[in-house]
């Protein structure tokens, strides 16, 4: 086997000479012999190696820059700003305080997703609460994952990202669809398609836009429900919605409540209670005579068309006195 050790290389402090062909001798000590190559068809080769291979030397494949938009890096909390079409706005200040507490003792464990503006600055794409968070606990750089989208993506990822951690309260999420649609010119359809979520999930989301201004606050507010919200725009007239929000805040009342409630402005019937056809007198005589004979209490009950008489009773011994009353009689 030849060895590198083996090889005389030629001094190459030395100029070679202008022509001729260059050899060096190879020694083969297994076999005792030695032989010459000719240095044109070596030198070739170490030349042409490409220096592509080398792992330092590899350059930077599309797939690769892709990845750097994931790599976490620090940025200063001084050169991230919100971004204003972010759909949370209803920061509670308790849980403000909250993470702000674990943050100074724990540090920002989740990064904040962020994208690059024209004026050197970063704009919140995911995260406000934890950068709000990390400026109360006076933190002076945080991680944040850098991806470079435009304005309606962005908007676009931030509803993803809300909705996925359920941070949004109706109101939140109806503009977020809201603001979606206008600035991306997407439809109800889109909107769905985009939120992996049902198209009429987003129309009756879009509907709570509807709701009178001081609906909508008190739903921002948590202080009613989605449910109540649908008992108000059942009702037709702007009036009557607004009374029928006062009288839920007033009242305090339940969204079965308010459902009834909302019949009665509309002028519907309520279809829990069915209409009522006065008992003809004759069913009341027979109640009363059947209840003076077997000496218990006897109702006659009529509903759509359907009759029945209800004899009560005690306990065994005292039906079998009811059934021999009835034979006898």
């Amino acid at each position: 086997m030849v060895q590198a050790d083996d090889v005389r290389r030629p001094d190459v402090t030395s100029p070679l000479p202008p022509v001729g062909r260059q050899t060096f001798t190879v020694k083969n000590p297994s076999e005792n012999v030695s032989r010459e190559i000719d240095i044109e068809d070596v030198v070739p080769m170490v030349r042409e190696e490409p220096l592509a291979k080398t792992p330092s030397a590899r350059p930077m494949t599309e797939e690769v820059e892709e990845e750097s938009d994931k790599v976490i890096t620090e940025l200063s909390v001084d050169v991230i700003a919100p971004n204003p079409d972010q759909p949370r706005t209803n920061f509670k200040a308790d849980e403000l305080d909250e993470l702000s507490t674990s943050i100074e003792r724990d540090g920002l464990l989740q990064p904040i997703v962020v994208r690059p503006m024209e004026d050197g600055m970063y704009q919140i794409i995911a995260g406000e609460r934890r950068w709000q968070a990390s400026k109360a606990a006076d933190m002076k750089t945080v991680p944040v994952r850098v991806i470079d989208v435009d304005e309606g993506k962005a908007l676009e990822l931030a509803l993803v990202e809300n909705l996925q951690r359920s941070d949004l309260n109706p109101i939140e999420e109806a503009y977020g669809y809201k603001r979606l649609m206008e600035r991306n010119g997407m439809t109800q359809a889109d909107v769905a398609q985009a939120m992996a979520k049902g198209r009429s999930t987003i129309a009756n989301a879009l509907r709570l836009l509807e709701l009178p201004e001081e609906a909508q606050q008190l739903l921002f507010e948590d202080k009613i429900t989605a449910g109540h919200a649908r008992a108000i725009l059942s009702v037709l007239s702007r009036e009557g919605r607004h009374k029928l929000t006062q009288k839920i805040v007033d009242d305090k009342l339940s969204v079965r409540e308010a459902e009834n409630l909302a019949r009665l402005y509309s002028g519907k019937p309520n279809k829990s209670a069915a209409s009522r056809v006065p008992m003809p007198a004759a069913y009341k005589s027979v109640a009363k005579t059947l209840k003076d004979v077997l000496n218990t209490n006897v109702k006659v009950k009529s509903s759509g068309g359907k009759n029945k008489i209800e004899i009560e009773f005690k306990d065994e011994r005292d039906l079998e006195r009811i059934f021999d009353e009835l034979v006898k009689g």
